[in-house]
């Protein structure tokens, strides 16, 4: 029961968080109202059973904590004329249909977030926190940064929003465009924790995916004229849909070049075409102009490897990044073969930003065992397997070495 009430918390914490957010303007403070709402469902939960709609009775829980928490304060009345209905036991507003006045409570926690007060990596480690609920641990992960670190950027950016007293609102005009790259990255890393998660026993973690496409879908009509918020949203659109072939039966990851493509989402791949044909030349749409050459591949051996090799040629102009470079490799060495892309991938072995990166060694890994060198490329796997923390894909790297050295 303990397990089944974690989980369903980690799926609605942020719909909690903003909704307690609403009611006390300030993150910190709706985070732990969320996590008191935590203790009371695995407190009640076991004895009268898990509601029909958990998500509604911890929002509700919490919102309530925050509406006596307001009342316990000295200035219980302006604050009452500040959040107005908020305080009363309604549903929420449904989100309006004008891209101008867009009311969702997910919208503001990541916008409040993404304040130009807070230094970027705070904003973004904030908000994934806050909308992923991802632990430190994961965020670290994603942002390939030490745990302490990572877990210093939370406190102090939780702190610094209070203290300066940031709306909880989705801005306007000037503040709304200063604010929106942050944003599209903040996105953009929920997802990729939900395309892949960093731990844990499972490759994907779905709800995380639905929600950052969600709102990569909001903004792109919040503002139409951004051509990089169509190309988060058709980058997102084009991975999503890979997410039906992505895993077996079981749950073990599918290699791309074993996914069967009929399972890919059609009407997802329209989208990101559609998306796409908005997007400009930006980081996140040179990022899905990669992922519609494999949407456009009938079969693996169709991809246009020399085509995303230049697309990653292009990216790597405009947003350095070792990651990126890593990508990058792969490509070449399916344009151009295992043997040029391995001296590449050997100079990314002194890059800060890859130590105790899995996919570096799994990555060499595969160049290794493509050249014959089975036993080099069987130590690569094993050692990509010891830094990875997801369990399925550790199953994975591991089946790989076993094979090479029989």
């Amino acid at each position: 029961m303990t397990a089944t009430i974690e989980a369903a918390y980690r799926i609605e914490a942020p719909r909690v968080i903003a909704a307690a957010a609403r009611i006390v303007r300030d993150v910190g403070i709706a985070e732990e109202l969320a996590q008191d709402a935590l203790v009371a469902a695995l407190e009640q939960w076991p004895e009268s059973g898990v509601p029909d709609r958990p998500g509604a009775w911890l929002t509700a829980t919490a919102r309530h904590r925050a509406v006596d928490l307001v009342r316990r304060k000295e200035t219980y009345a302006r604050k009452l004329a500040e959040v107005g209905r908020a305080l009363t036991d309604v549903p929420a507003p449904p989100e309006p249909s004008g891209p101008e006045d867009i009311d969702d409570d997910l919208l503001r926690l990541i916008f409040t977030a993404c304040h130009p007060v807070l230094p970027v990596e705070g904003r973004v480690a904030l908000t994934l926190r806050l909308l992923g609920g991802l632990t430190t641990a994961e965020i670290a992960r994603a942002f390939l940064a030490a745990e302490p670190t990572v877990a210093q950027r939370i406190v102090r950016a939780k702190r610094t929003l209070a203290r300066s007293g940031v709306p909880f609102e989705v801005p306007y005009g000037t503040d709304r465009a200063a604010r929106l790259s942050s944003v599209l990255d903040v996105i953009y890393l929920v997802f990729n924790e939900g395309y892949a998660a960093t731990a844990g026993d499972d490759l994907l973690r779905p709800a995380l995916c639905e929600d950052a496409l969600r709102l990569a879908r909001v903004l792109a009509a919040l503002v139409p004229g951004e051509p990089e918020a169509h190309g988060l949203a058709a980058l997102l659109e084009f991975q999503a849909a890979r997410i039906p072939a992505r895993t077996g039966p079981d749950g073990a990851p599918v290699l791309l070049a074993d996914q069967d493509r009929a399972r890919w989402n059609r009407p997802m791949l329209r989208r990101g075409v559609e998306a796409l044909e908005r997007a400009g030349s930006g980081p996140y749409a040179l990022q899905a102009a990669i992922a519609a050459c494999h949407a456009r591949a009938a079969r693996y051996e169709d991809t246009d490897w020399a085509m995303i090799t230049a697309l990653y040629d292009r990216l790597l102009a405009l947003k350095p990044s070792p990651v990126i470079a890593l990508n990058r490799v792969v490509a070449l060495s399916m344009a151009r073969g295992p043997a040029q892309a391995l001296p590449q991938a050997d100079a990314l072995l002194g890059e800060p930003a890859l130590k105790g990166y899995h996919l570096l060694p799994s990555v060499r890994g595969d160049l290794l065992a493509r050249l014959g060198r089975d036993a080099e490329a069987a130590e690569e796997f094993r050692r990509a397997a010891a830094l990875t923390r997801n369990a399925r894909e550790r199953d994975l790297l591991l089946a790989r070495a076993a094979a090479l050295t029989g």
